[in-house]
């Protein structure tokens, strides 16, 4: 019997919209265009069945710092106020924060997301309670301290041990070493050893800002890519965020070691760290995702406004309106973000992940329906998510979020974002 039969919605398929139930069965798309008897039917009369979003790069427990600390200069907001703040988190912060993140997340529509940061066994714990699929990095920072390098090293390892496919496989573990400006060569070399040996992959920030560029040239006399090629650091299981601050060189570089890249377009306008170059990278054949970064930057995980800003930026940055069209955004947050991810889903068809959510388009900023495509990526807001489904599992229906307790998580996070700015005044 199936699990689970959606009928009555016009379905985004690799083809286009069409309007045919689809069947779910043990975790997965098991039908599309068959009807038959069900545990639990779903009416999607009114709105758009899709693969859930795929947010590739965040930090879930900065959901506290939401609003703190706005507008200022870079240095000034991290060394005044995020690190301090960030230096008094416990494990129970990071956890409610976390949860607060995925409640979010579930509301908006991402039922699938990358997040490093620290204190990370507070994060695997709420992905196992909320029902959504992460992939895991705990951010090791090093400093060319070896000492330093062989505790965070062993934190990293220690983590993937105990959560890698936990959750029944939700949960994937890598390893995240921060950045090349806060990691040596000889620290990068061993994470790259170590994530061979153990079978895993890698996420980490690379040419974020201007600032980093700058630094590497000083101290190495070469900028992040090149050092990470030079130490065989690059690979297809390579995960980079941000990638702001590429050459043309660095780009053909990525491309060779089939490197998946994080776009945040909304936190790098924020942080005022440049614009990266995602046409080139996407004319070249690389894998671009999308990523909202932490809340402290951005400040929503709002994915469906995060396509918006990643079509517009580059439309007015190239003076081109043809630019990464609505079509190419929506592959970025779905298919190509499962593909960066190493998922197989972000897409609706046969044996792929039952990852779904039905857009409520019976609204009236999505009225007339002259594209759907357009529609999803310039008109429709998060709040516009009626049911998200992950691994064949009802988190949300009708708007009711059936996963976590939606007033407790929000009044603990509350309680604990105000005691940790008592802590830091």
């Amino acid at each position: 019997m199936t699990d689970i039969l959606i009928k009555n919605g016009l379905v985004m398929t690799p083809k286009g919209f069409v309007k045919e139930p689809i069947s779910i069965e043990n975790g997965v798309i098991a039908n599309i265009g068959k009807s038959g008897v069900a545990d639990q039917v779903i009416d999607a009369s009114g709105g758009i069945v899709m693969p859930g979003l795929v947010n590739t790069h965040t930090h879930l427990g900065m959901t506290l710092f939401r609003g703190y600390a706005d507008d200022l200069p870079l240095k000034q907001w991290l060394t005044e106020h995020i690190w301090p703040i960030e230096a008094k988190l416990t494990d129970a912060d990071v956890h409610i924060g976390t949860l607060l993140g995925c409640l979010e997340m579930i509301r908006s529509g991402t039922t699938t997301f990358a997040d490093m940061y620290i204190k990370m066994d507070g994060t695997a714990m709420a992905v196992e309670e909320s029902g959504l699929r992460g992939v895991l990095s705990y951010g090791m920072i090093e400093l060319g301290d070896e000492e330093k390098g062989e505790r965070e090293l062993e934190i990293g390892r220690k983590f993937i041990k105990k959560w890698n496919g936990a959750a029944d496989g939700r949960i994937v573990a890598r390893y995240g070493p921060h950045a090349p400006n806060t990691c040596s060569p000889d620290f990068l070399t061993r994470v790259r050893e170590r994530a061979y040996k153990d079978g895993v992959c890698i996420h980490i920030h690379l040419a974020e800002t201007k600032m980093e560029t700058d630094e590497m040239m000083a101290k190495y006399g070469m900028c992040s890519v090149r050092l990470l090629d030079n130490i065989g650091f690059l690979g297809p299981d390579v995960l980079a965020a941000h990638c702001v601050w590429l050459s043309d060189d660095d780009i053909k570089i990525l491309k060779k070691s089939d490197v998946k890249i994080a776009h945040n377009p909304t936190s790098n306008m924020k942080l005022a760290s440049g614009i990266a170059p995602i046409p080139e990278c996407i004319n070249n054949g690389i894998v671009v995702g999308i990523g909202t970064d932490g809340c402290a930057s951005n400040n929503t995980l709002d994915m469906f406004h995060e396509m918006k800003m990643a079509a517009l930026l580059h439309k007015v940055h190239k003076l081109d309106p043809t630019v990464i069209p609505a079509q190419e955004v929506l592959k970025m947050a779905t298919i190509n973000g499962a593909h960066a991810l190493g998922i197989d889903g972000g897409t609706i068809a046969k044996g792929k992940k039952a990852d779904i959510i039905i857009v409520d388009i019976h609204k009236p900023h999505l009225t007339p329906k002259h594209s759907l495509t357009s529609h999803l990526v310039y008109c429709a807001k998060g709040s516009d998510v009626g049911t998200t489904i992950v691994d064949g599992k009802v988190l949300m229906e009708n708007y009711v979020v059936k996963a976590l307790d939606e007033e407790d998580i929000m009044e603990k996070a509350e309680k604990a974002a105000e005691n940790l700015i008592s802590s830091c005044a």
